[in-house]
Order: structure tokens, then C-alpha cells, then sequence
């Protein structure tokens, strides 16, 4: 990325609305960003922490699709859940 500011000839305008929405996901992306630099930091400064603390991944992942599948309309009658 370039800290120049690139001609205003070149670039099309954004709405309000679609500005709004562009610079929230912005926001919510360096918020994850920087969670994920607090998390190596801790990590760099603290270690590894041991397995017995942790949550397998397999774990996460069950109930993150589990959360999505909630969240889906049922396909399979074809209507809402």
C-alpha cells in the first residue's frame, strides 16, 4: 500500500451509505488484526500455552459450523427454520 493519496480523476466516489459500510469493515479488520497481534505478543512474551488449557481446533470448528447451520434457512423443506 502506498501512503500517497491517489488522484481524485482516477477514483469514483463512494455513496454515504456505501462509505459508511466500507469503513466499517475496515474498522472490524484491524479490531481483528489487532487481537490476533495481542495474541502472538502474549505468546512471544509468555510461551506457548500448555495443551491441557487449550481448545482443539476440532472443537472451534464443530461448533462454528454448528452456529452457521443455525443461522441457515432449512434448505431441505425449503423454508425458514
Amino acid at each position: 500500500m502506498t501512503d500517497r493519496p491517489a488522484a481524485t480523476t482516477d477514483r469514483q466516489t463512494l455513496d454515504p451509505g456505501s462509505a459508511a459500510a466500507l469503513q466499517a469493515y475496515a474498522d472490524e479488520q484491524r479490531a481483528r488484526a489487532d487481537r490476533l497481534a495481542a495474541a502472538l505478543d502474549d505468546i512471544v512474551r509468555n510461551g506457548l500455552p500448555r495443551p491441557e488449557d487449550c481448545v482443539p481446533w476440532e472443537a472451534i470448528r464443530d461448533r462454528r459450523l454448528a452456529e452457521l447451520a443455525d443461522a441457515q434457512p432449512d434448505r431441505r423443506r425449503g423454508t425458514a427454520a
